[in-house]
């Protein structure tokens, strides 16, 4: 009997779940080129990520239009009026950061489109371990099916959003400064406007924005991984219950450290989410800001 079929037989083991766990549904998106006869590869997508970003991104987007349309000037309900506390609060950290009013229109609703759809990403990691991966191995017929469901748990999916942060940076450093402002601050900055000192400058001034960006996409990625790992250890405890004193302990052990650590990560989705809104505030509030 092969390694394959006992591990079907007997089920997996802990390693073998959380290895499983971790996979992505990829796809490797590359042709042959007809006319240069050869390959062109555009890399490896995980699907999954992908999927759920957009899904969530649509959600949240119809979530703010929704209350934006329903939105009266009376006695607020409910619904508009826990938008209304969020929108005030990011407008609140904006203007503490950007005073530029006219950037705040457009920076404004960035930085509150970027928490919702944060905390929506981040939220998946309140389900269940193995509902959504089993619902899509059920729907597939194949049991090794791969489905992560936690975009903000994939570095490509927080990288990727640091590095829309960065565009943003960049355009309004030239919009802000012009094209020939900002080129001369590159060169200029931080340790002041001589011929010598331009390499050093523009060296320290490349060595800020990508670590910036980097440590902006790793720290959200790092701590939804982290968190991520914590409940698919608590589901093996659940999967380990059995008709004993150990078995029984397990399984009371999993409902309690699942409701604990439930509870406590409501907080940590929600501060990621906050954070990265504020570190993007902050980043093009730096923007505008001449050395």
């Amino acid at each position: 009997m092969s390694a394959e079929i006992a591990s079907e037989a007997h089920g997996p083991t802990a390693s073998e779940y959380i290895v499983h766990h971790l996979q992505h549904l990829q796809k490797d998106f590359s042709f042959n080129s007809v006319k240069q006869s050869s390959i062109v590869d555009f890399g490896v997508f995980n699907l999954d990520s992908v999927f759920w970003s957009l899904v969530l991104g649509v959600i949240g987007c119809f979530v703010l239009w929704r209350a934006a349309r329903k939105a009266t000037s009376g006695v607020p309900g409910r619904f508009q009026a826990a938008v209304e506390i969020l929108v005030e609060m990011v407008e609140n950290q904006a203007k503490g950061v950007i005073h530029n009013a006219k950037s705040r229109k457009l920076i404004s609703p960035l930085a509150l489109t970027v928490f919702v759809w944060i905390f929506l990403m981040n939220f998946m990691d309140m389900l269940p371990v193995d509902l959504l991966p089993l619902l899509w191995q059920t729907t597939t017929g194949d049991h090794h099916a791969y489905m992560r469901v936690v975009p903000t748990a994939d570095l490509s999916t927080t990288l990727g959003l640091s590095c829309a942060v960065l565009l943003v940076c960049l355009f309004y450093n030239i919009k802000i400064k012009g094209l020939g402002g900002w080129a001369h601050e590159l060169i200029a900055a931080p340790f002041g406007n001589h011929w010598a000192l331009y390499p050093i400058n523009f060296l320290m001034q490349m060595i800020e924005y990508v670590a910036k960006t980097v440590s902006h996409g790793m720290r959200l990625f790092g701590n939804m991984f982290a968190g991520e790992l914590v409940f698919m250890l608590i589901a093996l405890m659940g999967g380990g219950w059995a008709l004993s004193a150990t078995g029984i302990g397990l399984a009371i052990g999993h409902v309690i450290a699942g409701t604990v650590w439930t509870l406590f990560h409501i907080l940590v989705i929600t501060l990621q989410a906050f954070i990265f809104m504020m570190l993007t505030l902050i980043y093009t509030g730096q923007a505008h800001e001449a050395h």
